[in-house]
């Protein structure tokens, strides 16, 4: 993979009007509050004299959520899984067997995907497969001591990088972050309802 690099001022995405160039700068200003916003998408909407506010918001959340799901899956390579995998062995750490089921609902999964991963973490001595003993046609998974020692030695370091993430924000901040990241999600599924 690539290597991806971010620092307060830039951040590399393609502009919209450009073809797909890794190297493209999406330049960030501040407006006249102090708070960020991209240049090229203002340039961009202004012919069109409509508040963009939305908008611009909206893709700022897409291109954060992008951003990170790119350094999340750099870290996981770093430590020689990908970050579906890495994410089975967090889940199965803090709740214990799980079937795999319930490990596609919790994770945002297809159960298909979620078979694929512990296919894997299983041939490489990380899961295992158990019967449920609740149910006789449902399987859990459970980590392996090997599984244990292996995420337990990265969560932590996980922790430290998400600290590193929302360096500067305040307490209010990160919950003012998670209260309207939740609203937009409760916006998204009534949407997804109609």
């Amino acid at each position: 993979m690539k290597p991806f690099t971010m620092n307060r001022d830039t951040m590399n995405l393609p502009t919209p009007q450009a073809p797909l160039d890794m190297h493209a700068v999406h330049e960030v200003g501040r407006d006249e509050a102090g708070r960020l916003y991209s240049i090229r998408m203002r340039e961009l909407f202004a012919p069109l004299h409509v508040d963009m506010a939305a908008v611009e918001a909206l893709a700022a959340l897409k291109i954060a959520g992008h951003s990170l799901g790119m350094l999340m899956e750099r870290w996981a390579e770093q430590h020689g899984l990908s970050q579906g995998r890495m994410g089975v062995l967090f889940r199965l750490l803090r709740c214990g067997d799980t079937t795999l089921g319930n490990l596609a609902e919790d994770l945002g999964s297809t159960p298909r995907n979620i078979t694929g991963l512990v296919d894997h973490l299983e041939r490489d001595g990380l899961v295992e497969r158990i019967p449920d003993p609740a149910d006789r046609r449902s399987v859990r998974a459970r980590l392996t001591d090997a599984g244990r020692v292996r995420i337990e030695a990265i969560w932590r370091e996980g922790i430290d990088h998400q600290f590193e993430m929302v360096e500067g924000f305040s307490k209010d901040d990160l919950a003012q972050l998670r209260h309207l990241c939740l609203q937009l999600v409760e916006n998204a599924r009534k949407e997804l309802a109609k």
